[in-house]
């Protein structure tokens, strides 16, 4: 059990997890404050019943591809945000509010993501490396 929780740990900060997780769980949100019934009348018709079952599934899609292709995070980042913020139109005040706001944040997430090896390296040393580096060249 301990081997399996090291391995999803290690596997988890690999990806922007959380920012997925969120996206996938404003999807949610939202396809189900879609499918609310006021009393017997339930009435999805035309463009609007579209998009309250498209946008849902594009956030969880976005979250789940976010989360297994790191490398394209800010493209599904942008994504998430923008059809998180048309979901106030689309999506019933973009499933009350709530799911804009999680989709908001995991998009916001999933972009400021970075991998560790990024995180690790200093911006000011690098700048000293770059300028040392051609000195070195030019003295051997």
């Amino acid at each position: 059990m301990t081997a399996r929780r090291t391995a999803f740990s290690a596997w988890r900060r690999n990806r922007p997890f959380v920012g997925g997780l969120l996206a996938a769980l404003a999807g949610v949100e939202m396809f189900f404050s879609g499918q609310l019934d006021v009393g017997k009348i339930h009435v999805q018709v035309g463009i609007e019943g579209l998009q309250a079952t498209i946008i849902p599934l594009l956030m969880v899609l976005l979250g789940i591809l976010a989360t297994v292709m790191p490398v394209h995070r800010i493209f599904y980042g942008v994504l998430v945000l923008a059809i998180s913020i048309y979901s106030l139109v689309g999506v019933n005040l973009g499933g009350f509010f709530i799911g804009m706001l999680l989709g908001a944040v995991g998009g916001i997430l999933i972009v400021a993501w970075m991998p560790l090896e990024s995180r690790h390296q200093n911006p000011e040393t690098a700048a000293v490396v770059r300028e040392a580096a051609p000195v070195e060249a030019s003295r051997s």
